[in-house]
């Protein structure tokens, strides 16, 4: 069976019960639909040292560092504390930063400290060397601006749960940063995306699941869990007329490529 990398789960947020609370059960349901590999993204710094355990204790879980840029609660990071716990053999990413002006607005007493932490984390990642992991939400223009003024591309990453259209996509790759498209990519009212996800060139694509959000059809409006991943690789393969598992070697080796800290599973 095909690897499949999720390359976007927040495996500390699912909903376990299906499995007692063990999140191995979880792991397993992925192994069955060929999920392999387990990219558990940060949005705050509380929950870190959980997500850190995690990977000690499996050596299918890497991790990442970073604050979410809705978040207001917590710790607000600074350079150096990114950087003395991106230092983690077992992070491979800085992030998910960015920003997100859907949640919050500017009316609500401005932006800016959003825009002040995502160079921050663009800072850490240039100075760490590890890729960038970007959300992005009603604000492709100062994003993809943001990115450009502190030289992001000297570093990429990946613009995860992408949801806009051709020409921004172009504009991330011209970027250096990859597509990671998700489970929204199976859902009809897509067109747009659809269209990315036909037009991406194979080596910039990446699949994930953002789970426990977003689950594709046929569990949209349900918990999501990276099992699902197999759906949003049936469903590019289809729009792309080839085979899943062929998106799976593709995505698999784009994700290892790009997250070279990444160790691979030695089976």
């Amino acid at each position: 069976m095909s690897l499949l990398v999720d390359s976007h789960c927040h495996l500390d947020r699912l909903d376990l019960s299906p499995w007692e609370g063990r999140l191995e059960g979880a792991l397993a349901a992925a192994a069955e639909q060929g999920v392999g590999y387990f990219l558990c993204v940060a949005i705050d710094l509380e929950h870190y040292p959980a997500l850190l355990a995690m990977a000690r204790r499996d050596a299918r879980i890497a991790v990442s560092v970073g604050v979410h840029p809705n978040e207001t609660e917590g710790e607000e990071p600074s350079v150096d504390r990114l950087l003395e716990l991106a230092a983690d053999t077992e992070v491979v990413a800085i992030g998910e930063t960015g920003l997100d002006y859907f949640r919050s607005s500017e009316a609500e007493g401005g932006l800016e400290w959003q825009r002040e932490r995502f160079r921050r984390h663009i800072a850490a990642a240039k100075s760490s060397g590890k890729p960038l992991i970007i959300h992005m939400r009603e604000a492709s223009e100062d994003t993809l601006r943001i990115l450009h003024e502190e030289g992001a591309e000297t570093v990429g990453g990946v613009m995860h749960c992408f949801v806009e259209d051709w020409a921004v996509a172009k504009r991330a790759l011209d970027l250096n940063f990859d597509i990671s498209l998700s489970g929204i990519v199976t859902f009809n009212s897509a067109k747009a995306l659809k269209e990315v996800a036909r037009k991406l060139p194979g080596e910039r694509l990446l699949v994930e699941t953002d789970s426990p959000y977003l689950a594709p059809v046929p569990h949209r409006g349900k918990p999501n869990y990276p099992a699902y991943v197999r759906h949003v690789a049936e469903c590019i393969a289809e729009l792309r007329d080839t085979r899943w598992e062929a998106i799976a070697e593709t995505t698999t080796a784009n994700f290892f490529r790009r997250f070279s800290c990444a160790r691979p599973p030695s089976y």
